[in-house]
Formats: structure tokens, sequence, C-alpha cells
């Protein structure tokens, strides 16, 4: 066993040598790479996914700290992208790594591509931008698994994964359904959403890393799963 297979050895006990040879030849896109998505896209990396594209126009600042795995007192000002790539280059050092400092919008959604990409998971914060991501990836029949509010929450026990239809209490759930109605899409979009109500409003929102990084692990473990066959929700 070579060094490299014997980083995903313990993976390999759970899933197989045809699951790791799945997750080696799956290609994941991570759009936005925050609270939530940072930790989706280093738990793809563990499981030994061999090819992913991270997206984000952000550069880091003190106030991510308390919950984005790139965000260090010696990162500030750098770009999320390039940092997470670094690091997940460090853990895989096979991994083929795309990393796009650029917001994903309408003008530049064609990095987005059936060809090239056999999974997404969506945990951008800008609604316009995110309905766009949703709507592009439905009519392409790429599969794709959306993050909703994790802000102003303190319970990561009361995350859930289910269809967009289903979902209920959540804000950002809401406006997404409301929006995607609009396209005549009622159902058929798997989301992690919360059914805690958010403890506070107002434009400042409030967040704390257990929330964010389980719902970064659920988006990683659905997607990991499906690919795997093992979902048999």
């Amino acid at each position: 066993m070579n060094r490299n297979d014997s980083y995903f050895q313990r993976t390999q006990l759970l899933v197989g040598k045809d699951g790791m040879e799945k997750l080696k030849h799956s290609r994941i896109t991570v759009v936005g790479v925050g609270g939530v998505g940072s930790h989706a896209a280093e738990a793809l990396c563990r499981c030994g996914v061999g090819s992913i594209t991270i997206i984000d126009p952000d550069r880091i600042e003190d106030s991510n700290i308390n919950r984005q795995i790139p965000a260090l007192s010696s990162t500030i000002g750098r770009y999320k992208t390039e940092v997470m790539a670094e690091r997940m280059q460090q853990i895989n050092p096979l991994l083929q790594i795309n990393h796009y400092p650029d917001r994903y919008n309408s003008e530049n959604s064609a990095m987005i591509d059936r060809e090239t990409c056999d999974y997404v998971i969506d945990a951008i914060d800008s609604l316009p931008d995110k309905i766009h991501l949703i709507k592009t990836c439905l009519e392409q029949k790429i599969p794709i698994i959306s993050s909703m509010g994790t802000a102003n929450r303190v319970n990561p026990m009361l995350l859930k994964i289910a269809d967009i239809k289903d979902t209920s209490i959540c804000p950002v759930a809401r406006k997404v359904r409301y929006e995607l109605r609009g396209y005549g899409i009622h159902a058929g979009l798997t989301v992690v959403y919360s059914q805690e109500t958010p403890l506070r409003k107002g434009a400042q929102l409030g967040s704390i890393v257990y929330v964010t990084a389980t719902a970064g692990l659920l988006l990683a473990a659905h997607t990991v799963n499906n690919i795997l066959g093992l979902d048999k929700s």
C-alpha cells in the first residue's frame, strides 16, 4: 500500500475498494467556502474525492475566524479559495484542486457544466446567485444539495436534510421556495436547513462554528453517500 492509499485506509474499510475508486474519480464543485462550505470542502477532501473545485470571491477577514476553516490570524487578507486549496493539497497531495476567487453569478455560470462536474454543493449567501445556481444545476441535471440559513442558531441537532418542498421555519428556505416557484420548480431540490427558530433578527447575523460546521458536514455526507449509493433516503 502506497502512502497516499494509506491516508484513506479507514474509509476503505467502510466503503470498499470500489467505493474508493468511485470517490477518486468523482468531480465535485463547492460554491462558497465560508462557515458552511469550507467544512464541506475539507470533508470531501478527507473522504478521498479525487477532483474538487472551490469557488468564492472573498478574502479572509477577522470576523471569519470564529467559524471558517481557512481563517487564521496568519491568513487574514488572503483569498479563501487560495488558502483552502493549499490546505486540501496538504491533506491529499494527489487531489486535483481547482480554485477560483470569483463570485458565481449569471455572467460566469458556464463554470458549472455537466461534462466537468458530477455534483454541486451550494453554500452561497447571496439569494439571487443561489437561485441561479440551483436553476442551472436542475436544468443541466447536475445533482445538487443546497445549504439554507445557519445564522442566528445554536442547536446543530435541529439541522435536517430534506426536499425544499418539505422545509419549514427557516426564512432562507421560505425565500428559496418562493423564488423557485416563479420558475415552476416546486420540488426536487435537496437542502440542509434548520428547524430552529432564529434567535435574533436584524442586518447583522450571529453565527457559531458548531452549527455552520455541522451543516457543512451534512452537505458532504449526503454528497458522498449519494455517489457511493449509500443514501437510502
